[in-house]
């Protein structure tokens, strides 16, 4: 069975965990994991308690094994939401991916969001196949995502509310 929950405080050793593991993290540009403090984690939980409901983490659990995070955060401007998800390798490929996302995409439309948007990795074929299956569309990229200082090594992919 499979248990998606808003992420508390009792769930960031997990999530450390998590952005640990070179395999998870490679796409997002960390190859050898991201290595976070306990103090470091804190904090990024305490933005995340601060900031619901225009962003919230979510941890996947499938019975009772933590198996990744979904993640999405409202631009109130645009009415529209980044979404995120990692899964350890073993969670892979069995519809929890699916599960997760579809309950962040769901989350974030509630609170305000009109559009999501994800932005792969062009070599992550699998997560590519994935949005695809959810109906998100590849376009170019909003004028107002485009950083001038900013490499643009992702593909921009997005789904509508209606």
């Amino acid at each position: 069975m499979i248990e998606i929950k808003e992420t508390n405080i009792k769930d960031i050793d997990n999530v450390q965990r998590l952005w640990a593991d070179g395999d998870v993290m490679r796409f997002v540009g960390f190859p050898n994991g991201l290595h976070q403090t306990s103090e470091e984690m804190k904090g990024w939980f305490q933005w995340i308690e601060s900031n619901r409901p225009v962003l919230n983490h979510y941890s996947i659990f499938e019975n009772g094994n933590y198996c990744g995070e979904s993640f999405y955060e409202i631009d109130e401007e645009h009415q529209s939401a980044a979404l995120d998800i990692k899964l350890f390798g073993f969670a892979r490929g069995r519809g929890i991916a699916t599960a997760g996302l579809s309950f962040a995409i769901k989350e974030a439309f509630r609170n305000g969001a009109e559009i999501v948007w994800v932005d792969p990795n062009p070599e992550n074929t699998k997560a590519i196949a994935l949005y695809k299956r959810l109906g998100f569309q590849q376009k170019a990229f909003p004028a107002y995502l485009i950083s001038e200082d900013k490499e643009q090594n992702s593909i921009y992919m997005e789904l509508c509310k209606d």
